[in-house]
């Protein structure tokens, strides 16, 4: 995923982000790499974004993301505030690895799955399966693990485990979600001005490489 944002720069920066998605769309399109919106935050100027968060998927998508990551510099007169003396304007670009797609991609293989047969305890008296019934299954690549031994049957039992463990990896993915949008909220307010991985310049936002000093 890559993330384009306009930090708390002014809405000339928000433009910037809107003219930078059109420009890695065109170029997600001559690498055959696809992209697509996942989130974007509008700013106050209909069509200017403070954010966009994008997943590109493709041959040639993470080496896409590489040459966008970083600071972005737009060289270009304040179309908003003709009489403003500021001419480069600053926005940041950068990758997350798709946390919640791995969480979600664990699928619960049966060569990732460890069963074991014990003998269900707790309280319940005569209600109690005296067999070895009770289940526990633990997903070794991630060490979750779930005991079930509410159905006399060992393969009810299985059953609900893995629906049980299912449960449980989508919980943590929940939770990865969550982390990563905390991360991705945290790169809003750390845009670095100067020292730009690509500049871009005027109206039709060319890119001329490097930092302009």
């Amino acid at each position: 995923m890559l993330q384009l944002t306009a930090n708390t720069g002014p809405e000339e920066c928000c433009l910037g982000v809107r003219k930078a998605l059109v420009r890695l769309t065109e170029e997600a399109q001559k690498e055959r790499v696809r992209i697509e919106v996942l989130e974007q935050v509008p700013s106050a100027i209909g069509g200017n974004l403070r954010s966009v968060l994008v997943a590109l998927e493709g041959a040639q998508a993470r080496a896409l993301a590489a040459q966008w990551c970083g600071t972005l510099q737009w060289v270009i007169a304040s179309p908003y505030r003709p009489a403003h003396k500021r001419k480069n304007w600053f926005i940041g670009a950068e990758v997350y690895e798709d946390e919640v797609a791995d969480a979600l991609g664990q699928v619960l293989r049966d060569q990732d799955l460890c069963f074991e047969t014990l003998r269900a305890s707790g309280p319940g008296g005569q209600h109690i399966n005296k067999t070895d019934s009770a289940v526990r299954l633990t997903h070794l690549p991630t060490g979750l693990s779930v005991k079930v031994q509410t159905e006399r049957s060992q393969h009810a039992n299985k059953r609900l485990a893995r629906a049980l463990l299912s449960h449980k990896l989508a919980e943590k993915a929940s939770a990865a979600e969550r982390n990563a949008r905390q991360q991705r909220w945290s790169q809003h307010h750390g845009v670095e001005r100067g020292n730009a991985s690509r500049v871009f310049r005027g109206e039709g936002f060319v890119d001329v490489g490097g930092d302009l000093r």
